[in-house]
């Protein structure tokens, strides 16, 4: 006597020998029917002796959840999580083995998206979908030329694979002149445009000065 809206239902007559029903849903004793809003149809039941009687019988249809699901964030780093939120129903079933509830929290390691199913509490449901863009962490290398040095020279460190770049020593660009006193390891962040972040070291070989000494004696 219920249905969701694009469900049918069976609508059944007796007590009579022939059947007419309204809505031009033509004869006979059962008719399935698939109304779009709540309907009631009136059948008119005929004996064999050709007397009539009716009887009405309702169908409520209860519209189908607009269902909505949103990311935050949409984009993330690889290792890094996203909520999921769905709304506009009582409860929901995600894909991906993710259960129910209204509220995910995922960590994809490539761009996925993901549906869930809303249902309502007439058991009505709708479906949604939302993807979760997973961008890459870039692969920052870094140089040094020369990697060894004597004491009190400098090396030039450069590192790529990034847009932007953040030395331990405060630098911040792709390239810095560095003179360490002794050997040292530095380590560079590489940052993409996408906002996600790789971290490479070198290190500089610092050889000490030899420690010359001269005398002169007597011709």
């Amino acid at each position: 006597a219920a249905i969701c809206n694009g469900a049918t239902s069976v609508l059944t007559a007796s007590g009579a020998n022939t059947y007419n029903w309204s809505h031009s849903l033509g004869s006979g004793s059962s008719k399935t029917v698939s109304p779009t809003g709540t309907t009631t149809y009136t059948v008119t039941g005929i004996t064999s002796e050709g007397c009539s009687g009716t009887a009405a019988v309702s169908v409520t249809v209860n519209p189908l959840p607009t269902v909505t699901a949103s990311a935050s964030p949409a984009a993330i780093c690889n290792g890094a999580t996203s909520v999921l939120t769905a709304s506009g129903a009582n409860t929901y079933n995600w894909s991906h083995s993710l259960g129910s509830g209204s509220s995910k929290t995922v960590s994809p390691t490539g761009t996925t998206t993901y549906t869930v199913t809303g249902i309502t509490s007439e058991g009505c449901s709708g479906t949604a979908t939302v993807s979760v863009t997973v961008n890459p962490l870039p692969s920052v290398t870094a140089s040094a030329s020369p990697a060894a040095i004597c004491n009190g020279a400098t090396s030039v460190l450069t590192a790529s694979g990034a847009n932007t770049y953040s030395w331990n020593t405060g630098g911040n660009t792709a390239s810095i002149t560095v003179t360490p006193s002794s050997t040292t390891t530095y380590s560079v962040t590489g940052i993409s445009t996408a906002g996600c972040s790789g971290t490479a070291t070198v290190s500089v070989t610092v050889n000490p000065l030899p420690s010359v000494s001269a005398s002169a004696s007597p011709a």
